[in-house]
């Protein structure tokens, strides 16, 4: 419980940071980023928001510096086995997301909503990166793993299930009637998901909205305790949501190799052209502060 808890703090904590940062600089440069080009030169905020000013180009380097340790540091441990003990591989991605999503904020206020040449290119990418990763984080949710970050073969997710019905029986001492109801309705309908991935998946989340609401309607006519009958809703959404884990586990495996295809091209093109424009800045005479 404390580690969900602070698990979700931490969580939080990052989005938090991203959205400060934000709406900083929206609230701050709306007036310089709301001016016409031609006529930014003369904004009072010119020579600290332009690119190559101090405050636009310590965005620049921030941004880049951010999404480089991003890549590079969920790279590593996923690499190398001695980081492995260096906590899970999912708090790593979730630190990953949030690098790759807040330098890539930074980035777009130090173009100023600028872009062009090959640079444009970049910013693109990286918007492309960033989508991407969106899509890559539901997929990667979808696939349980070990505490290491290893994908679970069928077998060892099927190894994950309870016996449902021997829990409710021993421990809430409910008829096995209503054990019959509960447990039948937390089977998924097989096929639905992978007939159509995205309908099904939308198609599953009402479904299993109505079947809750008929457990929870089922276990306050038998006059459960409140804290007994959220347990039992806490189990029989964690059942449900196995049960969907177990039947479209292939099919987010073969999508998550699809979208390594997608995404790392992206992530290259963005990162070549990214440290291409820093060393044709520094060849050029660009100095920040330093």
């Amino acid at each position: 419980m404390r580690s969900g808890i602070g698990h979700k703090i931490y969580i939080s904590v990052l989005s938090l940071l991203v959205f400060l940062v934000l709406l900083i600089m929206a609230y701050w440069g709306y007036g310089y980023y709301n001016t016409g080009l031609e006529e930014r030169f003369y904004h009072a905020d010119h020579d600290l928001l332009k690119p190559s000013g101090a405050i636009g180009h310590g965005l620049g380097i921030f941004g880049s510096l951010l999404i480089l340790i991003g890549v590079t540091s969920y790279m590593a441990r996923k690499r190398y086995r001695w980081m492995m003990r260096w906590g899970k591989l999912e708090y790593w991605l979730e630190f990953h997301i949030f690098l790759c999503t807040l330098g890539p904020v930074m980035i777009l206020y130090h173009t100023a909503f600028k872009f062009g040449g090959i640079v444009s290119v970049s910013f693109w990418s990286m918007v492309a990166v960033f989508l991407s990763g969106v899509i890559g984080r539901f997929i990667y949710l979808q696939i349980p793993r070990s505490i290491e970050g290893r994908e679970l073969s069928l077998g060892e997710v099927k190894d994950l299930k309870t016996d449902i019905a021997a829990v409710l029986q021993k421990e809430y001492n409910l008829n096995g009637i209503v054990v019959e109801e509960i447990v039948e309705s937390t089977q998924k309908k097989a096929g639905v998901f992978h007939s159509n991935p995205v309908s099904g998946y939308f198609s599953g989340l009402k479904e299993d909205s109505r079947t809750i609401s008929r457990i929870r309607s089922k276990l306050s006519g038998i006059n459960l305790k409140q804290a007994d009958s959220a347990r039992v809703l806490r189990l029989v959404k964690n059942e449900m949501a196995l049960n969907h884990k177990i039947d479209r586990l292939q099919t987010m495996q073969n999508l998550f190799k699809y979208w390594h295809v997608a995404h790392l091209p992206f992530a290259l093109v963005m990162l070549v052209i990214m440290i291409v424009h820093v060393i044709v800045t520094i060849v050029f005479g660009y100095r920040w502060i330093f």
